[in-house]
């Protein structure tokens, strides 16, 4: 077990590690669940990037993955830390386990491999400037910042009620945009919509997130957009979001090959009945990880839908 010596984490109740290794405790603190959200943009962006360029640059599609997963995973961690922190993890959870909430991991020892992975992502990011140029710096010191600030400082965005506008924008339109842009060197209309079916699902898995945790929150002073509009606006938003995706494909689709994504469209309906009919509770666990599954299935059918044009 990882004994804490933070003095924040003074009087913190440690329990059992989930496993013999401490990696586990890591690997949880990262939400290797919630990584596809990433992969998905990138994946996609660049099968456009390789669809109408006719070719792919394979070191910097790699170096964009591993900086953008790494900013994603500081994320996590500055959250893990930030949320216990602040007092949101220190009650009872209806979400998973948290690595600093139970003791397995210490608050300062979370946020400095936080600011590590941070630093990686920024060492990569020299790589992608040299091959993007000056719209590069200004994109990845946004996305390095914002990684931060998410949870920490003085005005966390997870606090308020942008956190699902937040994650439709940096992990739909910046993460698909930046990736695209790094490979052809220009925009097109084609990355925009795409950016905005990769944001649409983000923000979906965003909103289980925060409707699950919407009381809870309350009680700890964060003012999610789920604590201000509701359960049943949540509902009808969640239901929205998911339609984004299919509507905006069925409004690209010019082959039979096109129709692969909406494959999906039975879970898809699946997870909005469950989010209609389901209380908040443990359960949203299941539909916030399905969402994210629903994501990347429909961007694997996706890409085959390119490949076969």
């Amino acid at each position: 077990m990882t004994q804490n010596a933070d003095s924040t984490d003074a009087g913190k109740p440690v329990a059992a590690p989930p496993s013999s290794s401490p990696s586990m405790a890591w690997l949880l603190a990262a939400r290797p669940h919630t990584l596809g959200v990433t992969l998905s943009g990138v994946l996609a962006a660049c099968t456009l990037a390789w669809h109408q360029k006719g070719g792919l640059d394979w070191p910097v599609a790699i170096v964009t993955f591993l900086a953008a997963i790494l900013i994603q995973i500081a994320t996590n961690l500055f959250n893990d830390a930030g949320d216990y922190e602040s007092g949101i993890d220190r009650g009872e959870r209806l979400g998973p386990d948290r690595a600093v909430a139970k003791g397995w991991l210490g608050t300062r020892q979370v946020k400095q491999a936080g600011l590590g992975c941070l630093a990686l992502a920024f060492v990569l990011g020299v790589y992608l400037v040299v091959v993007g140029g000056w719209p590069i710096v200004l994109l990845g010191l946004v996305a390095l910042f914002c990684g931060w600030a998410y949870t920490l400082g003085p005005a966390p965005i997870s606090h308020g009620p942008l956190g699902e506008i937040f994650v439709w924008v940096f992990f739909g339109l910046a993460a698909v945009l930046g990736t695209y842009y790094l490979q052809t060197g220009t925009l097109s209309r084609q990355i925009w919509i795409l950016g905005h079916m990769m944001g649409a699902f983000a923000s979906a898995v965003m909103l289980v997130n925060n409707t699950r945790d919407a009381a809870s929150d309350v009680l700890a002073g964060k003012y999610t957009l789920a604590v201000r509009i509701g359960l049943p606006a949540c509902r009808l938003l969640y239901a929205g979001m998911l339609a984004v995706p299919y509507l905006l494909a069925l409004s690209q689709a010019r082959h039979w090959a096109h129709v692969l994504p909406h494959l999906t469209l039975p879970l898809a309906v699946l997870l909005v009945y469950r989010m209609a009919t389901w209380p908040p509770s443990k359960r949203y666990n299941w539909l916030l990880a399905r969402t994210a599954h629903l994501q990347l299935a429909f961007t694997v059918l996706w890409v085959l839908a390119l490949i076969l044009d």
